[in-house]
């Protein structure tokens, strides 16, 4: 049989079929894939092939025997095993960053590790500005600043407020038809939105938020839901660092479209963007054309600087 992952525990998975049936299901044996070593073999939204078993009592089980190839996937370095990775979800259309300015702080560090990751697996990647009800007159300022920068990058943003239902429909509008991964820090309001968009989705979200607040991110795994309006939303635990997986240091300006923009017009094609001479990127940095906040994430990604950045151990400058 065929069907799709909607939910993970860590040990059993809940799989729904082509034809709208849900089994929960068990791995045998280690599945590997592509020689990554995962702290979780199967991901929400993986497409899998699984026989029944016999059932015993009431409730029908399955063994999941493969997973079919994922179209791409989100992936970050487990938070307290740096050789492991764990894969967030697969199979996505969009991401959707929900970051708040403050309660909790977003910094631009997590936000571009986030982005560069989407870029890296081709997902298109929407921010949204969260709890925009919330702020002074001043850090409104600075939330349209970091989405004009976030925009002249090339990227959708949105401010909303998940309580109070601001711009809610205009992310509906974007979800529709769509297989769309929510993530942030943990308090971002990721539970409020999805209430927003679906209030049928109440008590689910409540227990998710929950666990969120007890900070218990690496023990709690993503879920699928389908929403009334023709779109289908993986929620995700919140997650407090992104550590960047496995990307050659030639690559990882490629994943900063702006950079990658300016690379034809660097004198070397494998320009670093560091050292080199007449190097077109460092000469927008120059100018302002290009964030020194930007960079400066550029800079950490490329010395292999593991995001162990807790947000409690932040400290805004």
């Amino acid at each position: 049989m065929k069907g799709t992952v909607y939910k993970s525990t860590g040990s059993w998975y809940q799989v729904k079929t082509e034809s709208g049936e849900r089994y929960n299901c068990r791995i045998k044996g280690k599945f590997r894939i592509k020689g990554i070593k995962n702290t979780n073999p199967v991901a929400v939204g993986d497409k899998v092939i699984f026989d029944l078993e016999e059932q015993q009592g009431e409730e029908q089980q399955g063994v999941i025997k493969k997973i079919e190839e994922r179209e791409n996937y989100i992936i970050r370095k487990s938070v307290n095993l740096s050789k492991q990775t764990h894969i967030i979800a697969s199979n996505i259309d969009q991401v959707f960053l929900i970051v708040t300015l403050n309660n909790p702080p977003t910094f631009t560090t997590f936000m571009d590790r986030f982005l560069v990751t989407a870029e890296a697996y081709d997902i298109e990647a929407v921010i949204l500005f969260n709890k925009t009800d919330t702020y002074s007159e001043e850090e409104v300022l600075e939330v349209k600043f970091l989405a004009q920068l976030y925009r002249d990058v090339g990227y959708k943003c949105v401010g909303i407020s998940a309580k109070t239902g601001k711009n809610v429909d205009k992310v509906k509008e974007m979800m529709v038809g769509k297989t769309s991964m929510f993530s942030g820090h943990s308090g971002t309001g990721k539970s409020t939105l999805i209430n927003a968009l679906e209030s049928s989705l109440d008590l689910k979200t409540s227990e998710i938020s929950e666990q969120h607040r007890q900070g218990q991110h690496t023990t709690t795994f993503a879920e699928m839901f389908d929403l009334s309006f023709d779109a289908r939303i993986i929620d995700t635990p919140g997650i407090k660092g992104f550590g960047v997986v496995d990307m050659e240091k030639e690559e990882i300006g490629d994943y900063f479209p702006e950079f990658f923009a300016l690379k034809q017009d660097c004198k070397f094609h494998n320009c670093l963007h560091l050292e080199e001479p007449h190097c077109a990127v460092k000469e927008a940095l120059e100018e302002g054309d290009v964030a020194w906040s930007r960079y400066k994430s550029y800079l950490q990604i490329m010395e292999g600087e593991d995001e162990n950045y807790r947000i409690d151990n932040y400290q805004k400058k």
